[in-house]
């Protein structure tokens, strides 16, 4: 199985859930390390793309490709239960709530969350303190540069 990521290069290694931890995002509040990733590419791209300004124009991003085992422990959020306005920006507390709880319970790796941008896509949150996150690999790391009709112009 197949997971991705997309990330400034300098973050990229080691792969850990310090720089969600950092700052806390949806799905985990400041202090929970979890490691976003995504189902596929352009989901993965979707996540990061939405936080650009005008003036953005991103030259240091890779696209991380994570091998792990298709049997490893996981668990599924369906968006029917979440609360309403769940995908709501800035985020509310009840989804940083669930992915902390996940983190904090151990009994499962990855946690299948529904995007925020996708309607019907799902990013997974991998748990680094979990036992079976050795089996995880970052298989590769590859420069992605993000197609100039994608980037706003100024």
């Amino acid at each position: 199985m197949k997971l991705f990521r997309l990330c400034r290069e300098k973050y990229a290694l080691p792969f850990s859930g310090v720089g969600a931890a950092l700052v806390g995002g949806r799905w985990n509040s400041r202090g929970v390390e979890v490691i976003y990733t995504a189902e596929n590419r352009s989901l993965a791209m979707a996540e990061v793309i939405v936080h650009f300004t005008l003036a953005t124009r991103p030259l240091d991003y890779v696209m991380l490709t994570i091998d792990l085992p298709d049997n490893i422990s996981s668990e599924r959020i369906e968006e029917k239960s979440l609360a309403e306005y769940w995908n709501a920006f800035p985020h509310i507390k009840g989804t940083q709530q669930i992915g902390d709880r996940f983190i904090l319970e151990q009994n499962n790796c990855l946690l299948y969350v529904p995007s925020a941008i996708t309607q019907g896509d799902y990013n997974v949150l991998v748990n680094p303190r979990h036992k079976d996150f050795k089996k995880i690999k970052v298989k590769s790391i590859e420069p992605f540069p993000f197609n100039e009709r994608l980037v706003f112009k100024s």
